[in-house]
């Protein structure tokens, strides 16, 4: 059985899974090509940036979200499952977890990035790194939340991630020698296999929730 402090830290490891920046080095590497040293810094750093902020809001206002459309918390944990499955599948593949950009929107990126275009926040934020799986993770975990100190500790879990893929971006091209293509995929599915296992939890939580006869038979 685990305990608060293990509790207290899944939803870190959850998220490291999810966002994953080794993963998205290459999109990074790739979409700021061209760019000099200060401008590759600057975009990692809002990336980074906005990456906290799109986990600090799922924290603070995700449940008043659900509250206002009438969506119970059990439900919500069987579809935000069922959405890390899907990611998980994803990272399995050697793919990003939120990665849903296809070849029109590289190329339309591409160009915005050639312009000048910040391309910190879509497509690198949004949804490379955070998208509806990130947001959905935090939203369950903050439902799980009893104390003020405990919300702000899932907040302070955003500084991580922030801090983790800001690190990562300012040290993409050093990272991608290393590792090459084959160690970030590596990598990628270490951490797939973690999400899937983090989303069956979830799933079955919600489930047991909405069909108690499930927690009886178990």
């Amino acid at each position: 059985m685990a305990t608060p402090a293990m509790d207290m830290i899944k939803p870190l490891i959850t998220l490291l899974a999810i966002v994953n920046p080794l993963a998205i080095v290459p999109f990074f590497i790739h979409y700021t090509q061209g760019c000099t040293d200060l401008q590759r810094k600057r975009t990692a750093w809002v990336s980074a940036f906005s990456a906290f902020v799109v986990i600090a809001v799922s924290a603070l206002l995700g449940l008043q979200l659900l509250s206002f459309f009438g969506i119970s918390i059990a439900s919500f944990q069987v579809g935000g499952g069922m959405l890390l499955l899907i990611s998980s599948l994803s990272m399995l593949n050697a793919e990003p977890a939120e990665s849903k950009t296809n070849k029109d929107e590289i190329r339309a990126t591409e160009v915005k990035a050639s312009l000048g275009a910040s391309i910190a926040v879509v497509p690198l934020t949004i949804p490379l790194l955070t998208g509806p799986a990130t947001m959905s993770t935090v939203v369950i975990f903050a439902d799980r939340t009893q104390h003020v100190w405990e919300l702000a500790i899932l907040v302070g879990y955003g500084v991580v991630i922030g801090l983790a893929t800001g690190v990562t971006f300012s040290l993409a091209e050093p990272i991608a020698r290393v590792l090459g293509k084959t160690g970030i995929n590596v990598m990628t599915r270490l951490m797939g296999l973690i999400l899937a296992a983090l989303a069956v939890e979830v799933m079955a939580d919600g489930l047991g929730t909405l069909f108690p006869v499930l927690h009886r038979a178990a």
